[in-house]
């Protein structure tokens, strides 16, 4: 990381505000070499983050631009080296051409994430931190955005740093005793293992289960719109994503492959996956359409149900509700409802989910169906801001941890030595590593001297 790299780090369309952004050790320097600050004064004369109005110049020294401009001087900057950022107009021309200014003074083009990768490589972030970053930039909902904002202010880090520090101090003792036995160390007593691991498992567990939370609110619900061919699934997707993403027509069988799409609905983000009408046929395009759809709902996390409203529900209708039943939560829609429609059977309340009536045409019933969904996927009160795990990376290093410490338990009960059964606390320990980017072996060096005060 010894170049230094610029960016465009705003969209590539005309806007009110465009930023370049550098880092490196010569982004002061070539920042100052594009930008002449208005006061007289030099860029470095002035104090870190003090924005300074001043004339962007274009590669052969032409002023291109009014602009403001920064620095930062590492490690205390964003990516822990000295950094800069030219604040100006957002016209891609006027952009391009401060770049190749940039890059006149020697500067290169970052690649995709490389700033971020900087500040987790310089320790400014952790690893949980730096894929915040992302998750914020493709939030879509507020409850998205603060779970993002949380997890980049250091909450899910501070919540598995909590069950690494315990494990660590396990693991710094034993060793202590281990390698300095001529020190003052209280002897290592398997009450002390077993506590240890009791809190670190409970922990884990409490941890693994805000996952599905997490990457719901994250990446969205996935679900399902299934029902019988010219149940209205295609005009309720339309309507929901508020544009023609399927094709609707009268003919039954139109869709023959699942068209997926994401859309809003009561602040829940939802991945919709239209599905082909089930039913049995003969066609074979349709039939593989029509096995691609039981498909999805085999993995979807919702099924809106859709009945015509116009029609009464037949046997096709029950036996397709009961099968997604089996599958998902599920939400039996009521579609056509600007249409005279049919009487609602009534059955017992348990063998009925919630209904709502709607409207693809008029949006009649879509509020409603907001409502419902999000009473079966609420985003308040679930874990605190940025303390759900939110990727199958961050699940799988939780669960290889949680497994790890499962198994020094039962070898502890079992009456394994010590040092046998740490060797299953370091697997777990190493784990959570990857799950922030922390290093074991510098942590377990560094809080032996620390705890123990060896050598004091």
């Amino acid at each position: 990381m010894s170049d230094t790299i610029a960016a465009i780090a705003t969209p590539a369309v005309p806007s009110a505000i465009g930023i370049l952004r550098l880092s490196g050790p010569e982004a002061i320097a070539a920042v100052s070499a594009v930008f002449r600050p208005l006061g007289g004064k030099p860029l470095t004369a002035y104090e870190d983050r003090h924005l300074v109005l001043g004339e962007l110049l274009g590669p052969g020294g032409e002023v291109i631009d009014q602009a403001l401009a920064t620095i930062s001087h590492g490690p205390h900057s964003y990516t822990g080296e000295d950094t800069a950022e030219v604040q100006c107009h957002g016209s891609p021309a006027v952009l391009s051409l401060g770049l190749e200014a940039l890059f006149a003074q020697g500067v290169r083009q970052a690649g995709p994430g490389e700033f971020t990768r900087r500040a987790f490589l310089n320790g400014r972030l952790d690893l949980t931190q730096a894929e915040a970053v992302a998750d914020l930039i493709d939030a879509e909902t507020p409850a998205a955005v603060h779970q993002a904002a949380g997890q980049l202010a250091g909450a899910l880090g501070r919540r598995v740093g909590a069950i690494y520090d315990g494990l660590t101090d396990l693991l710094a003792h034993f060793h202590a005793v281990l390698d300095y036995p001529d020190e003052d160390i209280d002897p290592f007593r398997a009450d002390t293992i077993r506590e240890g691991l009791t809190g670190a498992r409970t922990a884990l567990e409490d941890l693994l289960a805000t996952y599905q939370r997490g990457k719901y609110i994250a990446g969205g619900v996935p679900c399902v719109l299934v029902g019988r061919p010219n149940a209205g699934k295609s005009s309720l997707l339309n309507a929901l994503v508020g544009y023609d993403r399927a094709i609707v027509t009268d003919i039954p069988g139109t869709t023959r492959d699942t068209v997926e799409a994401k859309c809003v609905l009561g602040g829940v983000t939802l991945r919709l996956i239209d599905t082909a009408g089930i039913r049995e046929t003969e066609d074979t395009v349709e039939r593989i359409g029509v096995e691609r759809s039981r498909a999805a709902l085999e993995e979807a996390a919702l099924a809106l149900v859709l009945w015509d409203g116009s029609t009464a529900l037949g046997e096709e209708d029950w036996d397709l509700l009961a099968d997604a039943r089996d599958h998902a939560p599920v939400i039996l829609v009521r579609t056509k409802a600007d249409l005279p429609s049919k009487p609602m059977p009534v059955l017992g309340v348990e063998e009925m989910p919630p209904v709502v009536s709607v409207s693809a045409k008029t949006g009649q019933g879509l509020d409603k169906l907001g409502e419902l969904v999000e009473g079966l996927f609420p985003t308040v009160g679930v874990g605190g801001a940025g303390e759900l795990l939110t990727n199958a990376r961050q699940a799988e290093a939780a669960r290889r941890a949680l497994e790890g410490v499962a198994r020094a338990e039962e070898s502890l009960e079992a009456g394994v030595t010590p040092d046998a059964l740490l060797t299953d606390v370091e697997e777990a320990l190493s784990a959570l590593g990857e799950l922030t980017g922390a290093n074991i072996r510098e942590d377990i060096t560094a809080r032996i001297f620390e705890r123990f005060c060896v050598g004091k």
